[in-house]
């Protein structure tokens, strides 16, 4: 896997998207509330005019809900079967190049990270975990296909 990756920070920890799966990252300025949504739904918000699900990425690892503030919350837009998410993050680092192939997971990852886990990626700016963006969608009741 030597393509790019972007690096994000989600419950205080450092993970990554693959670029082929991020559209954008955006500050949020407003968010709507989705009543009886899932707990890790923040809400909706718009993007140049079309709707955006707006998903808690920390919430849908089954963590605490994300440190994001009203103001400014820093989000990955993806898009999937036609459909905008904005993931919310804690923060963007950057976007850079993987140096080398997946690798296999450590043996200490939490259950909640194993299951959006796709392995770890070697960068200049270390080894990190990369994770499937699908998957947090999905929720922290979604079990792994692997």
């Amino acid at each position: 896997m030597t393509d790019l990756v972007l690096i994000v920070e989600i419950a205080g920890e450092r993970a990554a998207f693959r670029a082929g799966d991020v559209q954008s990252v955006v500050e949020l300025e407003s968010l709507t509330p989705v009543p009886r949504a899932p707990a890790y739904v923040a809400g909706v918000s718009a993007l140049r005019s079309r709707p955006l699900t707006v998903i808690d990425a920390a919430a849908a690892l089954g963590l605490e809900p994300g440190k994001a503030g009203l103001g400014g919350r820093k989000a990955v837009i993806a898009e999937f079967d036609r459909f905008l998410y904005a993931l919310l993050v804690d923060g963007i680092e950057d976007a850079v190049p993987a140096t080398s192939e997946l690798l296999p997971l450590p043996g200490k990852l939490s259950a909640q990270w194993q299951r959006v886990a796709l392995g770890l990626a070697e960068t200049a700016a270390g080894a990190v975990l990369v994770i499937d963006a699908r998957m947090l969608l999905a929720g922290p009741e979604a079990r792994s296909a692997a």
